[in-house]
Order: structure tokens, then C-alpha cells, then sequence
């Protein structure tokens, strides 16, 4: 019957299409540029821009970032139900830790490796207070600004678990999920509560998760550093994250 037709062709599209959502960083091949949907997000034109590109490193093909006192987001839109696949998991790696950076300073805001969630908050959430704060800073960096973003970061000191704003807005916190050099020069599995996280900062049940970014940042420092992050897939609070054996 043409009803049952046009339902298996649905459940196929959005089982596809939940696929698609599920691996965010799942590509064919090497490449020196990281293909659609993800984009450079580069804020700063007076800042040199991070490089980011495909690459196979100990045997992981993911997404390479390459800072030299430099700056910019590897961003990618997202739609995922939060009350149903609330974990991120991911694999990431650093090189080394930087040295100068210090997250409570604008002086020291700089991570060898963070992953940004950028989050849409219901308008009945935003105030006239807020509101205008966003249209402000929307006027100077553009509409990249979120109305709300979690940062987990490999630090260079603070504890893992360290919760702080970010030391230039509010609207950003940041969580400390690696820390130092014992874990540097190789891959690291994660594992956080994107749902339970955007609660607890921004007492928002009601956030929408729309965007996911990578970066190796070092503008402030003045350091280099080089990043992976690497099979990035949402899953529900009793399941395991399902990474690849290498």
C-alpha cells in the first residue's frame, strides 16, 4: 500500500539521517580540509586562524588542529534530543599541554584542545538584561555568538572536574575534562552530560544543543599546539559509547 511505502521511506530517511547525527566526525579519507558541514568559524580577523584538516594520527582518522598563536572554531550544526541522547563521547589527543595558559585570566584563556557546545535557550529564558548583551556582542563578533556554550578543555593545571565562567563572558563555561601532560601523545576516550551539564550552568532543561565545535587555541599565550578530536557520537545515560578498536 502507498501509506506503507511512504512510512518504510521515512524510517529509512530519519534512521539515516540519525546515523549522519550520531557519528560527527565519521570521514572517508585524509583530506586537508575538513569537509561540510563543518566550517572555520574565524572571530578574530586580527588573529592568525587555527588550521584544522583530516588526518590520520596513531592509526585514528579524525579532525587535526594545528594553533601557532592563533584562533578560530571548527564548528559543525547539530540537532539532537538532549532528554534522550543527553551523552557526548568523543576520542581527543594533544601533544603536550600548553605552559603560559591560565583559564580564571583573558591573559591565559587558551587550551590545547577544547570542544565547544553551543546551546539556543527558550526567549522566555532571555531577558531584556541578557538580550542586550547578546545583541552586543552579536554587533562585534557576528552571529556565531550562542546564547549559551559549554567548553570542555584539556588544561594545563586546574583539576579534571574544575567548573569556572569563562574569563571573558558568562555565557561560556568552561570544564575541565583532561588535565596536564600524563595523558598527552595519545588518544583519550570522553564521556560527558551535554543534558545534565547545560542544567547545572544555566539552569536551562529547555536548552537546544545546535552547535558542536572543535579548537586548538593559543592567541592569548602566544604557544603552538597541535589536537585531535575524533568520533564524536551522542548516546542515552545507560549506554556505552561505542568507539572503534585500533
Amino acid at each position: 500500500m502507498l501509506w506503507r511505502s511512504l512510512l518504510l521511506v521515512c524510517v529509512s530517511l530519519c534512521a539515516a539521517n540519525a546515523q549522519a547525527q550520531a557519528r560527527l566526525t565519521q570521514f572517508n579519507t585524509e583530506s586537508a580540509d575538513v569537509p561540510p558541514p563543518w566550517r572555520v568559524i574565524h572571530l578574530d580577523k586580527k588573529v592568525a586562524a587555527t588550521r584544522y584538516s583530516v588526518t590520520r594520527t596513531d592509526g585514528v582518522l579524525g579532525i587535526a588542529a594545528e594553533a601557532d598563536h592563533s584562533m578560530a572554531l571548527l564548528a559543525r550544526p547539530v540537532e539532537v534530543d538532549l532528554h534522550r541522547t543527553p551523552i557526548l563521547c568523543w576520542r581527543w589527543r594533544i601533544d603536550a599541554p600548553l605552559v603560559k595558559a591560565d583559564m580564571t585570566t583573558k591573559a591565559g584563556d587558551d587550551y590545547a584542545a577544547r570542544v565547544y557546545v553551543s546551546f539556543a535557550l527558550p526567549p522566555d529564558e532571555i531577558g531584556w538584561v541578557l538580550r542586550s548583551k547578546l545583541a552586543l556582542a552579536r554587533s562585534i563578533w557576528g552571529d556565531a555568538v550562542p546564547d549559551a556554550a559549554i567548553n570542555y578543555v584539556w588544561d594545563n593545571r586546574h583539576p579534571v572536574g574544575t567548573r569556572k565562567p569563562n574569563a571573558y563572558t558568562d555565557r561560556t563555561r568552561m570544564i575541565v575534562a583532561e588535565s596536564g601532560a600524563g595523558n598527552a601523545g595519545k588518544w583519550m576516550a570522553a564521556r560527558h552530560d551535554v543534558g545534565q551539564d547545560v542544567i547545572a550552568e544555566f539552569n536551562s532543561p529547555l536548552a537546544r544543543l545546535i552547535q558542536l565545535s572543535v579548537a586548538s587555541d593559543t592567541d592569548n599565550t602566544g604557544e603552538s599546539a597541535r589536537a585531535g578530536f575524533a568520533e564524536f557520537h551522542f548516546v542515552a545515560r545507560d549506554a556505552a559509547c561505542s568507539f572503534e578498536v585500533n
